[in-house]
């Protein structure tokens, strides 16, 4: 179904310039992983990958983290900006309010905002990774002089390879297909698939004694069945809709006299994944470079510890996150004060509730409901693989799998439905001009 859908968008010009407009940035993105930071020997971050936070930040960035590249910490700061920008619109800065306000005018404001706040994030952060892996044992990440000039130097090509990120996802977004940062994610996530397959045959086949390698196998079907049931489930989830019965009035010329409001079961996506990881990868990031300072203080260690996902106090962070950010980008995604306005300007109601503040409060009460499930599936399909990695002792690689999953599934998702826009809008504008 997929590749005739993806035979027939070709088939449009303007879908088929959007398609190769994005492969095009995602390739320069891919070349640009490949470039090694000046003065830094990447190879040493090998010795470092049983590190949670490394394996976060490189998850966020596109695997760029692996190769200590110029883009090496991706979009993660300009995720972590937004997050803080969207915070300061719920009534905390008055001036971000008043912009929320503005219509297209107070959007751009807030983007220029955001971008500058990132910039102040991936500086602090580029630093403070640099640090922290140079002092850690047996890394050894810069092979020149430690002088405070290096790290301003390495923080300033890594801060610069941030915006050109996230300049690359603006691009997709306006002129490409799909959501820019969601793609630049997913392409860096589909690139490390090979190299995570690669480990585990070499995992359960190479290193396994002859006597022991039937039982491998079976333990290998059973992980590729446990990934496909999670698979079809995830995939289940995030196209799952809640209908609401919509009625119109009389006054509504030309409206159907009943419809439904379709809600998805998790209307949160998966951005709420995305943003409890670099929420996680972020401090953490500080953190190391506090106590790459000789600040060893014992609340330093309290919190590295509380955000590592090795240990069980890290994974209930995580996954508290990740409920937490759901809820939160629910009622960003769907304002039921505005939902209940468009529908009583359109002359349409619940049926059985009140129009305005009625529907407002059924709206609200809904959406935590959803919410809720949402974050339940969010929580437990990122958690899995970190707690089976632990349990049955599986490769550093499977960890964050669910959340690499979560991120596939729903980019891909994402990417059908617009190519299938696409194609409903082209037989529309078809009908039209045959009627001229």
């Amino acid at each position: 179904m997929f590749f005739k859908l993806l035979k027939e968008a070709l088939k449009v010009k303007k879908v088929r310039s959007k398609i190769l407009f994005t492969i095009f940035i995602i390739l320069v993105f891919r070349i640009g992983t490949s470039i090694t930071v000046p003065g830094v020997n990447a190879k040493s971050l090998e010795a470092l990958s049983g590190l949670s936070f490394l394996n976060m930040l490189s998850l966020v960035s596109g695997n760029a983290m692996k190769n200590f590249s110029v883009f090496a910490l991706g979009v993660s700061p300009y995720i972590t900006a937004s997050i803080v920008v969207q915070l300061l619109q719920m009534d905390i800065v008055p001036k971000f309010v008043e912009w929320g306000k503005q219509g297209e005018v107070g959007r751009r404001k807030i983007n220029q905002a955001t971008r500058y706040i990132a910039l102040v994030l991936a500086f602090v952060q580029s630093i403070g990774i640099t640090a922290g892996f140079n002092t850690l044992s047996g890394a050894k990440l810069l092979t020149t002089d430690l002088t405070p000039q290096v790290f301003v130097t390495i923080g300033i090509i890594l801060t610069a390879g941030t915006m050109i990120v996230t300049w690359l996802g603006e691009q997709i977004t306006d002129k490409g297909y799909g959501n820019g940062v969601s793609m630049i994610i997913f392409a860096g996530i589909v690139a490390s698939i090979p190299e995570m397959i690669h480990g585990i045959y070499v995992d359960y086949f190479v290193n396994i004694p002859s006597d022991r390698l039937t039982s491998s196998i079976i333990f290998v079907v059973i992980l590729i069945i446990a990934v496909l049931l999670i698979v079809y489930f995830t995939t289940y989830v995030q196209q799952a809709e809640y209908k609401i019965p919509i009625q119109y009035t009389k006054v509504a010329q030309g409206a159907p006299s009943s419809s439904y409001l379709p809600l998805k079961v998790n209307p949160a996506g998966v951005i709420p994944v995305i943003f409890a990881s670099s929420i996680t990868a972020a401090p953490a990031a500080i953190l190391q470079f506090v106590s790459a300072m000789g600040l060893d203080w014992t609340w330093v260690r309290t919190a590295q510890e509380m955000l590592a996902t090795t240990s069980p106090t890290g994974v209930a962070m995580y996954a508290l996150l990740i409920i937490l950010f759901t809820f939160f980008y629910t009622f960003v995604q769907i304002n039921p004060e505005k939902a209940a306005e468009n529908l009583q300007k359109s002359g349409a109601y619940i049926h059985g509730v009140r129009p305005g503040k009625g529907t407002e409060e059924f709206m609200s009460k809904l959406l935590r409901r959803l919410a809720t499930v949402g974050s339940l599936f969010l929580g437990v399909i990122s958690i899995l693989p970190i707690v089976a990695k632990d349990v049955f002792g599986l490769s550093e690689a499977v960890a964050f799998g669910g959340t690499s999953l979560l991120i596939i599934i729903s980019t891909g998702i994402e990417g059908i439905k617009q190519l299938e826009g696409y194609l409903l809008k082209r037989k529309y504008v078809g009908f039209m001009d045959k009627t001229e």
